[in-house]
Formats: structure tokens, C-alpha cells, sequence
């Protein structure tokens, strides 16, 4: 026998790298500079300093707004922070007050505090602290009606992205039966495991269909590539976008079943766009091998329909909310993932099964939140578009009606190391979260909603009684 060279162990790593906007979004803020009053301020430094050159040619920002040689006359306002240190000590020739063009970004959903940040971890791969701590509301709607665990006082070994302590974000997607049977031999009989394990718990959706162009799935084939994860592809668009590889899950629908035959690979995976029995069966019959996946709209029935189709054979859904996070009955996300997941621990067959979801997770804490509420992994939709500077024009529900356009035509290259910034960012902040909870491995985090605290149950613990609470 030769020996064997093994490669040693690698830890998964995100490659993150500047890719800097092609086109320059609208300033969060705007400068006003008094020009005429200006060249009378410098005057008087130049009289009251005339030996300090360091003092007459400072500049009152640590963001170099000022940093041209002509200093006020021409500030770059997108480099604005909006600290006013600039307008503390100088009042009377500058201003900041916030760009109306920066607030009309977006939707009534996804606005433009989402969009900046999104935009800045796309660019940076970085976390968008600015120091200045977090200026937000404490509390809300949707996703701000929860609160993590961040105990990591009590835990201060926890530090995975400083990479101290390795935390795991690998997630295993597939059929994982609740016991393995063995015969004499020792060989296992009946249904045994059939997962694919990716390195972290995000995927990319198909994209809304205004911008599902080549281009924009190619770059969205690329990322998932480099990235180890999956991307979601409707079938017709595989062929004419050239794109093959095991990272690339075919979305067929009940019309589209014969397309899989003219596939260029064998796929791992397969995504129903909704049951039916017959393609079902054509799947298995032609992929024998392959995961099927079903996908299902947060509907009146749809936790009836779930352990249905889990009957029926299924054990990976793909829940899907519109992209403001409803469903069809105008509940949140937040408190949908936890009835589907609520539903296959009532039957006692949560772990039989895989629970993915999309819509309304625009943001890198929305992750570990709809993971706490039960979901093993998420598909990102609209966030990936943002990140590729599209931009939304009116209100951007559903895949099919919602519009996105972009400036400029989409580079491949720089497209996907921008989406590889975005989940870097996304990741560190993930395991910011793991490691403040002393959490080694994010798969202990499904479930877990003894880590969050919901603010409509502390709030009937708080007011339970009290006259003129309606909780």
C-alpha cells in the first residue's frame, strides 16, 4: 500500500475584498456650506494663528468631508457620518441635515438604513459599527419583536470570530430518519441518512424575476461556488445561462418537468415549485439519487400541508413569505417559522425533516433569528440584488410582480465578490451572536427559543392586569 497524503484540515474561511460601488449611491447626509462665510472664518484663523500653520489648515472632520485641497468648498458629502462635530464647532458657516434622495431608497420594508448597510458589507465585507452605538429602536415589529441572549460576560471563551475558539456554521440539509435499523451483518437496512452538509446556513434564492438575467445568475452560480453554498435556479434559465455544477439547484415547476432531461449535469437537487405527485415520481425515476425539495407558500394550511407531504415522502421544505415577510394571511415570518417548526415537534419528527426559508430576511441579524424560530438554513432573495447595486422601483412584493432595475450593465466578476462580502459580513456577524451565547455549532441554534425573548411575552408578563393593556 502507498500512503496516503492527507491535505490537513482546512477551517472554512470567507476571502473578502474591497468592491467599491460603480455607482455612487445618495449620501445619508448632506453638507451645507456657507461659502461666503467661509473665506471670512479662514481669514480670521490666518490673523488670530498667523505662525500655526497646523491650525489654519485643519480640517473639523475625522472623515476627511473637508479633505480636498479646497477644504468647505467642495466637501464630499458620502463620506459623511453625521458625528456634527463639524457643525458643534462651527455653526455658523456648516450644516447637516439628512438627504431626502438617501430616504426615498428602497420600500416601506427594505428602507434605506437596511440598503446602507447591506451596501457597506457588500463593499467592505466588514460590520457596519461606526461607533457610535446602535441609534435604533429597541423594540417593534417583525423581526425587532425579538431579542437575543447576548449573556457573553458569564462566557468570555467564546470568541469565533476573532478565531480563538472554532464555532461551526455547517448546516446539514436532507433525510435524516429517527432511528437506523442493521441487519446480522451489521449493515444498515431501510432508510438511512441522505444530507448534504454546506458550510453555513445561507443560501441564494432565485432571484425576482425583473432581473433574473443571465448575468445576474451567473454571478449568483459564481458566489454559491466559492462560497460552498447552493443557489436556487429556475430550470429554463439554467440552459440559456450556460450554468452547471453540484452548487446549482434546479427550481422546476408541475409545466417545466420535462426540462430536466436536457440538463447538462446530474443535480443533487431538485426544488419542487409545488406538489404534484407525478413529477414527484418523474424525479425520483430520473435522479434516483437526488434531493427533492418542496416549496411552500406560508398559506392558511400550510402546517397541515407539511407533515402531508412528509407522509408523502418529502423531508426538505422551502417555506417562502412574501418579500415584506407575510404570508398569505398577513402573519409575520418570525411567527410562521415557529408554527411550521412547532408542528413536526408536536408529531415528534422535527428531526426527520429540513426547514429552509425566504422572504422578508433582509438583514444579518435576521439569520440567527430565523434560525432561534426554527429554521435550519435560509435563502436569501432581495438583499443579494441591493448588494449588486439594483435598485427597487415602488413596492417590491413577490418574485413575479416585484420590479429592480439596474444602471449599469452587471459585472460577473465584481457581482460575486460582492455577494462573498456580503455573507463574510453576515457570517462574522452570526458567529458574534454563537459566541455571545457560548453556542460551538449553529445547528444547536435551531430551535432555541429559550436563547431569544419575545417583546409581546415580556410585555403581558410586565403589564398582565394592568388597565388599558390590550396584549
Amino acid at each position: 500500500m502507498f500512503p496516503v497524503k492527507s491535505e490537513g484540515y482546512h477551517r472554512y474561511h470567507i476571502e473578502t475584498k474591497a468592491a467599491p460601488d460603480v455607482t455612487r449611491w445618495p449620501s445619508r447626509f448632506r453638507v451645507r456650506v456657507q461659502k461666503h462665510r467661509l473665506p471670512l472664518f479662514l481669514l480670521s484663523e490666518i490673523l488670530r494663528y498667523p505662525t500655526k500653520k497646523k491650525v489654519i489648515f485643519s480640517r473639523p472632520c475625522i472623515y476627511e468631508v473637508y479633505g480636498r485641497p479646497v477644504g468647505g468648498m467642495a466637501p464630499r458629502e458620502w463620506l459623511c457620518q453625521g458625528c456634527l462635530r463639524c457643525t458643534t464647532e462651527h455653526p455658523d458657516w456648516v450644516s447637516i441635515y439628512r438627504n431626502p434622495a438617501f430616504e426615498r431608497q428602497g420600500d416601506s420594508y427594505f428602507t434605506a438604513d437596511y440598503i446602507d448597510a447591506v451596501h457597506h458589507e457588500a463593499e467592505t465585507g466588514g460590520i457596519p459599527v461606526k461607533g457610535a452605538g446602535f441609534r435604533g429602536r429597541f423594540g417593534g415589529n417583525g423581526w425587532d419583536s425579538m431579542w437575543t441572549d447576548m449573556s457573553e460576560i458569564v462566557r468570555p471563551t467564546r470568541d469565533g470570530i476573532h478565531g480563538r475558539e472554532f464555532i461551526s456554521t455547517v448546516v446539514d440539509i436532507g433525510d435524516k430518519p429517527a432511528f437506523l435499523v442493521f441487519d446480522e451483518k451489521h449493515s444498515p437496512v431501510g432508510e438511512t441518512p441522505h444530507i448534504i452538509s454546506i458550510p453555513l446556513p445561507i443560501l441564494f434564492d432565485a432571484p425576482p424575476e425583473s432581473v433574473a438575467s443571465p448575468a445576474v445568475l451567473t454571478t449568483l452560480s459564481e458566489a454559491a461556488s466559492s462560497l460552498g453554498t447552493l443557489a436556487i435556479v429556475p430550470v429554463a434559465a439554467i440552459g440559456k445561462s450556460g450554468l452547471a455544477g453540484p452548487h446549482i439547484v434546479p427550481l422546476v415547476s408541475v409545466q417545466e418537468g420535462e426540462l430536466l432531461s436536457s440538463l447538462t449535469f446530474e443535480p443533487r437537487i431538485v426544488e419542487m415549485s409545488s406538489w404534484d405527485d407525478r413529477l414527484f415520481s418523474a424525479i425520483r425515476s430520473r435522479f434516483p439519487s437526488v434531493q427533492v425539495w418542496l416549496r411552500l407558500s406560508f398559506d392558511e394550511q400550510f402546517s397541515k400541508s407539511l407533515i402531508k407531504h412528509a407522509d408523502s415522502g418529502i423531508r426538505i421544505f422551502h417555506l417562502t413569505a412574501n418579500y415584506h415577510g407575510r404570508g398569505e394571511n398577513g402573519a409575520f415570518i418570525l411567527d410562521l417559522i415557529r408554527q411550521a417548526h412547532q408542528a413536526f415537534v408536536e408529531v415528534s419528527r422535527r428531526d426527520e425533516v429540513t426547514l429552509l426559508g425566504s422572504g422578508g430576511i433582509i438583514a444579518a441579524e435576521h439569520v440567527p433569528k430565523a434560525i432561534i424560530s426554527g429554521l435550519d438554513a435560509v435563502a436569501l432573495d432581495t438583499s443579494p440584488m441591493i448588494a449588486l447595486e439594483a435598485r427597487m422601483v415602488g413596492e417590491c412584493l413577490d418574485r413575479a410582480t416585484s420590479r429592480f432595475r439596474f444602471k449599469r450593465k452587471l459585472n460577473v466578476t465584481w457581482g460575486a465578490q460582492r455577494l462573498t462580502n456580503l455573507l463574510g459580513s453576515w457570517r462574522d456577524q452570526m458567529l458574534e451572536v454563537l459566541g455571545a451565547m457560548g453556542i460551538r455549532e449553529v445547528r444547536r441554534l435551531r430551535g432555541e427559543i429559550g436563547r431569544a425573548m419575545l417583546q409581546k411575552d415580556l410585555e403581558r408578563e410586565a403589564f398582565r392586569g394592568i388597565t388599558g393593556y390590550e396584549g
